[in-house]
């Protein structure tokens, strides 16, 4: 019983997606129309240049094009099915989450998974995609490939606890839209998907050394395009398991906190 309701509560939002082809159309569209943008985008600041930054082209486009797809694992509309924790906010339901046998903490961890393995489904096709159409390198040997899956499942980890934190502002501040936008902007930016960190200044990267956003992407395509080499793939995945083991602390503190503030009649 109580992995059936685990299965039906993992696929809440995915259902939304199948359930509308125009939607799926979109997004296979849109998703083609990303990866041919970028991949000309950096061909053509490659045109006249060998090596920049410590990335060759092909290591720059194949930076890019994952970075796009990997978007995809969270870039879900959540909104559809009016169960984001800022719409039960705004409208006061957010108190049946508590009045379910469903713990909350555990069924928003039971919905984002539902969420990522459906975002993988359209990541990995992308990927096997562009990899036979030689738009992306494959990883230089197995352990690369390795290094890359187990380095991307911990910068997933830290991200599902990032947007978590937002998500549990909204016990605080209700409507939590500017802090969202903002958010999402520093996240894209911090974790290397509109360019490769090792374009910034060296004070930006050293700052966002001490953010937990590079852990989510930055990394694992770093380990992936070769730019961070092997020797030095234990100590990134020690500092992507701490920030997962400090920010799963942080928003299980929250979490408690959170309940204190929710009331028989709403939020």
């Amino acid at each position: 019983m109580a992995v059936l309701h685990a299965w039906r509560t993992a696929r809440v939002t995915p259902l939304g997606e199948l359930n509308a082809p125009p939607r799926m159309t979109a997004v296979a569209l849109r998703l083609a129309v990303q990866v041919v943008l970028v991949w000309s985008l950096w061909r053509g600041l490659y045109a006249h240049s060998g090596t920049t930054a410590g990335l060759s082209r092909d290591q720059a486009v194949t930076y890019a094009v994952l970075a796009v797809l990997a978007s995809r694992l969270r870039e879900l509309d959540q909104y559809t099915g009016r169960d984001t924790v800022l719409q039960h906010m705004h409208f006061g339901t957010i108190v049946y989450w508590y009045l379910r046998p469903l713990p909350p903490q555990r069924y928003y961890a039971l919905r984002a998974a539902g969420e990522q393995l459906y975002g993988l489904a359209w990541a990995l096709t992308g990927y096997l995609v562009c990899l036979a159409a030689g738009i992306v390198e494959p990883p230089r040997s197995a352990a690369v490939a390795g290094v890359f899956v187990f380095s991307m499942l911990l910068g997933q980890w830290v991200l599902y606890y990032v947007m978590l934190v937002l998500d549990q502002l909204c016990f605080w501040t209700i409507r939590n839209n500017a802090a969202m936008l903002i958010l999402l902007f520093a996240q894209n930016l911090l974790s290397g998907v509109y360019a490769p960190l090792w374009f910034f200044p060296d004070w930006f990267v050293t700052m966002s050394a001490f953010l937990p956003f590079q852990a989510t992407l930055s990394v694992p395509l770093s380990l992936y395009v070769g730019r961070i080499p092997l020797s030095d793939a234990a100590f990134q995945l020690s500092v992507q398991a701490v920030w997962v083991v400090a920010l799963a602390l942080f928003t299980r503190l929250l979490w408690r906190r959170a309940a204190r503030r929710v009331i028989s009649q709403g939020g």
